[in-house]
């Protein structure tokens, strides 16, 4: 059998753990010991929140611009609402209220406080003062 030195397993390596293995379902490790998820873990650079095209435009109809530390509290909002399992989250941050997708890391609409007169959200499971 040969022994790949560069992290990887060689075919004959991967081929003698899946007819060797038992029933059970185990994560195949490379030479280093690590998982194809952690290794894809590392690759994948911090998900940066994304505007929608219907959130983008009612940032720029309702001439919302964010500062930088909004949209940090925004993006830590969105990650304590998936720490929570939360899906679809109202997201507030000041006198401004975000709709975001919380597994697609997208906000789908964006209003003020004056748009959001009737103070009534639908399509939610969860919200986040941020």
């Amino acid at each position: 059998m040969k022994v790949q030195k560069n992290g990887f397993l060689s075919i004959e390596q991967l081929q003698d753990q899946y007819l060797t293995q038992s029933k059970g379902a185990a994560s195949v490790k490379t030479a280093d010991g690590f998982s194809f998820q952690e290794i894809l873990n590392r690759q994948q650079p911090e998900s940066e929140l994304k505007f929608s095209k219907h959130a983008a435009g009612r940032l720029a109809a309702r001439n919302i611009e964010l500062t930088k530390g909004q949209i940090e509290r925004l993006n830590a909002g969105t990650a304590k609402a998936e720490q929570k399992g939360i899906r679809e989250s109202l997201v507030i941050v000041d006198q401004l209220a975000f709709i975001v997708n919380v597994p697609n890391n997208t906000v789908v609409t964006a209003m003020n406080q004056q748009d959001a007169k009737e103070n009534v959200f639908t399509n939610i499971d969860g919200a986040v003062i941020a």
